[in-house]
């Protein structure tokens, strides 16, 4: 806790044991639970600000690695911070790079000193460290930072994860001791693959870093929902009580309603905008494929109970259109309409925790899923 972050329980489900709260930093409070949309270079890839503030979002989260690499921290920095570089006045969280060192450099060398790596952009040589990633981060000026971590694969075994742990540790103290700046807060982030036991040592040794906030990183990354459900059923009981607890990469409905009812209160993925483009529409009942023929000439909306602008002035006939004939509003339409049934979601979540129920709903919401989907 600090004077300009904290975190306050409002309301826990007798069912669950889920809850609400609200999260208070430099740029406003956040209600939880709560998605993250995804702007990863400074947008939410081909939405405006305005657009997605109208859909309900609280918080968006940016990329420390594309944005180190282009246009440069330095930029954005000279620009005053990331919330005026982009026009979100909102909170912004930003992640520390190691993910995207992890899944998008081939060439990539880890080493206790840091990561070295070739640029995407142009091949360039580029060693990214803990201390690095905090100098980056505290530039674009985000209200939440994250520590430097190692991400390793579903299902390595037991000594890689072991090791990748340790490192994680080792970043995290120099994460932690290379931050100075008090408008910022420093999530740690839980590894461990998928070893229970690993998991709650990370968190454990953790613990002491975090003073409003803690991340659980490495899942959502291939392994079985199960395994993944399995993973923070162990970590639930060794959360802090008063800090936010974010899990990482993680927004399908189902695993965001599980999530909730095992203590999770912050998620972020790019799953809504990335399959908007591709034109999968997310609803109560289920994903519908809006290219497919059998809505050509369907002019209901995409989700006749959703408030969205796509469902309040198009049909799934025309998004249809737009997307088989490669029109980019057609993703942008629906990429607003899976924003906001996810924001639509946390409502009803929000609404069953407050009623008591979550278990409950959690038991509707999946069988109505399952059902649209043939699971």
């Amino acid at each position: 806790m600090t004077d300009m972050f904290r975190y306050e329980v409002v309301k826990v489900c007798k069912q669950s044991g889920a809850r609400i709260g609200r999260f208070y930093t430099p740029h406003g409070v956040i209600e939880t639970p709560v998605f993250m949309p995804v702007g990863t270079k400074a947008t939410v890839k081909s939405l405006s600000p305005e657009e997605v503030k109208e859909t309900g979002s609280q918080i968006l989260l940016s990329n420390t690695y594309h944005l180190y690499l282009r246009p440069g921290h330095e930029i954005i920095k000279a620009a005053g911070g990331l919330h005026k570089f982009m026009n979100w006045h909102g909170p912004i969280l930003t992640d520390s790079g190691g993910f995207q060192v992890f899944s998008l450099s081939a060439t990539r060398k880890v080493s206790d000193e840091g990561v070295r790596f070739s640029s995407f952009i142009d091949g360039s040589p580029q060693f990214m460290t803990p201390e690095k990633s905090m100098e980056v981060q505290m530039a674009l000026g985000s209200d939440i930072v994250m520590a430097f971590d190692e991400c390793t694969a579903a299902g390595v075994d037991y000594v890689t994860a072991e090791k990748a742990m340790e490192r994680t540790l080792l970043w995290l103290k120099r994460s932690y001791d290379s931050m100075n700046s008090p408008n910022q807060m420093l999530f740690p982030i839980i590894q461990g693959n998928m070893y229970p036991e690993l998991r709650i040592e990370s968190i454990k040794r953790s613990l002491p870093y975090a003073r409003c906030g803690i991340a659980i990183g490495g899942l959502s990354v291939g392994e079985p929902k199960p395994v993944m459900y399995e993973m923070l059923d162990a970590l639930k009981g060794y959360y802090p009580l008063d800090m936010p607890r974010y899990l990482m990469g993680v927004g399908s409905a189902d695993c965001i309603v599980e999530g909730v009812i095992r203590g999770i209160d912050m998620f972020d993925c790019v799953l809504p905008t990335r399959t908007a483009r591709n034109g999968t529409a997310m609803t109560f009942d289920g994903t519908l494929t809006i290219r497919n023929s059998e809505y050509k000439d369907d002019f209901t909306p995409v989700e006749g109970s959703c408030d969205c602008y796509c469902c309040r002035n198009y049909s799934r006939a025309y998004v249809r259109h737009l997307i088989n004939t490669d029109e980019i509003f057609g993703g942008r339409l629906l990429s607003i309409h899976n924003i906001r049934f996810l924001h639509r979601l946390m409502n009803e979540i929000k609404k069953a925790i407050y009623e008591d129920r979550l278990l409950d709903f959690r038991d509707e919401i999946i069988e109505k899923l399952g059902a649209k989907n043939g699971k």
